[in-house]
């Protein structure tokens, strides 16, 4: 049986596992998860290296020793279940902290600018396969994911312009949700890796983002390096923390020059800011 089958299973005898469980079974956590459980959070937790692991029904890639990592999307529920499949089934109630998000209504904006003209609707569809087929990548190269474990670093420091989870809804129409941490910084300013990783993407002139680098840090977890003027990295390097990845610019749907860093888990966003230290001090 595969591990997807196995999972799939595995949920479907939930109601019957959930009905034969004892109080004090359901007071013992599966395992020992660590980090932020809220909106946007990572997490971090572990389970026998031959189990099958799922959040909500989606498979969770496993580092040889078992480890893995956990994304909670902007909009997760109050509540998502972990399965682990493993020498017994193991089944964990999360619960996830809500956020209220800034959202900004604005009217009277010509809607040319709210809705990008036809003949370049078949380019953006273009260019978002090519990133959906970036981030479809699944590396594994557990070191990476180990070291990023202990904590991200900035890959540029400035004055905080735009923050993950904030939404404008023009015309009455909301927009796309900003799903990164924008530092706001001239054209030029230096980009560096926050993590090790592969680059899986080196783009130049994408319609919304122009100049754009993903960085996959393994298992499902990699950044995204929006608007940059320059790049200094090609699809297929490999960098380390604090190497050197482009310069700041102000190219694609930008209003001025600043860095809009991203980061996803599988088909999750979650927050870059919840990773780093604060920016106080670093500049």
């Amino acid at each position: 049986m595969t591990p997807q089958s196995r999972i799939r299973a595995a949920i479907a005898r939930l109601p019957l596992w959930l009905s034969t469980l004892s109080v004090a079974a359901l007071a013992e956590p599966c395992t020992e998860l660590e980090g932020n459980a809220r909106q946007g959070g990572l997490l971090w937790g572990s389970a026998p290296p031959h189990a099958s692991v799922a959040l909500d029904g989606t498979p969770v890639p496993l580092l040889p020793d078992g480890s893995f990592v956990l994304g909670l999307g902007r909009d997760a529920p109050s509540q998502q279940t972990l399965v682990i499949d493993g020498d017994a089934v193991c089944v964990r109630t999360l619960a996830v902290a809500q956020r209220d998000y800034n959202i900004q209504r604005v009217e009277g904006v010509p809607q040319q600018t709210v809705t990008p003209p036809a003949e370049v609707l078949e380019r953006i569809a273009r260019e978002r396969e090519v990133v959906r087929r970036a981030k479809a990548r699944r590396i594994e190269r557990p070191e990476w994911l180990q070291a990023v474990r202990l904590g991200f670093a900035w890959p540029a420091t400035g004055r905080i312009s735009g923050v993950y989870g904030s939404q404008r809804v023009y015309n009455g129409t909301p927009g796309s949700p900003h799903y990164g941490v924008d530092i706001a910084v001239p054209t030029g300013h230096p980009v560096v890796a926050p993590g090790p990783g592969l680059i899986t993407l080196a783009e130049n002139d994408l319609f919304y983002s122009g100049g754009t680098v993903i960085l996959d840090h393994g298992y499902g977890l990699s950044s995204s390096f929006l608007h940059l003027s320059k790049l200094h990295v090609s699809v297929g390097d490999e960098v380390k923390v604090g190497d050197l990845i482009g310069e700041v610019g102000a190219t694609g749907r930008a209003t001025g020059p600043h860095l809009d860093w991203r980061m996803s888990w599988l088909h999750q966003r979650i927050d870059p800011q919840l990773l780093v230290p604060a920016m106080s001090g670093l500049e």
